[in-house]
């Protein structure tokens, strides 16, 4: 495999974990679609119950960097990860990771919202079931507690029997959030969840992500730079050399967005770059 290039060396902050205690980290991390490199070296820590926002332009690699950390990524053929994903103690990466048990501690919330074709309740009652949770008590417990976390319960409490295919596009992807929230997971992984959104969806969508701040561990891809700006914690920027994707710089929104160490990432922050 070959090594990180000098150019391409990332900015780490030195401080980086001074906010909490890291959950999630990589260690030289790298991806291939065959013999097609995709990620090359990225190591980066995740501060619990932090936001981290990945940002930078379109095709250098942060889906697939973001898909990585709960082997998503295993379900797109002739995919080859190389590298260490560390959950605390556990590699994740190891042939032997329970993946079911993994994405149940890894949340993910998708770029398009994707409720299931069923009501609005079961949409949410479907995966405590598929995890054992059988107790309808329980389960109208959890349905009204995660719709009353994601700003929703009130405009839908009168028809949980309804199909959630009728909800608007903000409506869909807050129901997807909860049905995320519903398994109780420690991170919650989001690929671009305001794109498909008009912006005052987004903002709800916005103020919902923050709220989950030092309750849950978010990991936002976005390519939205006002958005990372006003929701993260910490940023990376990914960027595309030599052909493969690269972190370039990672580090508090504040060094990113007001003194970045990089010069591709103040070309990119003032629109000179991408």
């Amino acid at each position: 495999m070959s090594q990180f290039s000098s150019q391409a060396k990332p900015v780490i902050s030195a401080s980086i974990n001074n906010w909490g205690n890291p959950c999630l980290s990589t260690d030289r991390l790298s991806l291939y679609y065959g013999s097609k490199q995709a990620l090359e070296d990225i190591t980066l820590s995740i501060t619990q119950g932090s936001i981290t926002a990945l940002i930078g332009p379109s095709g250098c690699g942060k889906t697939s960097f973001l898909y990585c950390l709960n082997r998503l990524i295993d379900l797109i053929p002739n995919c080859l990860v190389y590298g260490n994903v560390w959950l605390g103690d556990s590699n994740i990466l190891h042939p032997q990771t329970d993946t079911i048990a993994l994405r149940r501690r890894i949340g993910t919330v998708l770029q398009k919202p994707n409720p299931f074709p069923f009501s609005i309740w079961k949409n949410i009652a479907f995966p405590l079931k598929e995890h054992g949770i059988i107790d309808r008590r329980k389960i109208n417990g959890i349905v009204e507690r995660v719709l009353k976390n994601v700003k929703l319960w009130d405009e839908v409490k009168d028809r949980l029997t309804a199909s959630a295919l009728r909800l608007s596009g903000g409506q869909k992807q807050r129901l997807c959030i909860a049905r995320t929230l519903a398994l109780a997971p420690e991170i919650i992984l989001m690929d671009e969840p305001c794109s498909a959104l008009d912006p005052i969806s987004s903002g709800v969508v916005e103020d919902l992500i923050t709220s989950l701040r030092g309750k849950y561990t978010v990991v936002i891809v976005t390519h939205n730079l006002a958005q990372a700006r006003r929701i993260a914690d910490y940023v990376g920027l990914f960027w595309v050399q030599s052909g493969c994707g690269r972190l370039i710089e990672f580090g508090p929104v504040e060094q990113i967005f007001q003194n970045p160490q990089h010069s591709i990432t103040a070309e990119y922050i003032n629109g000179q770059r991408g």
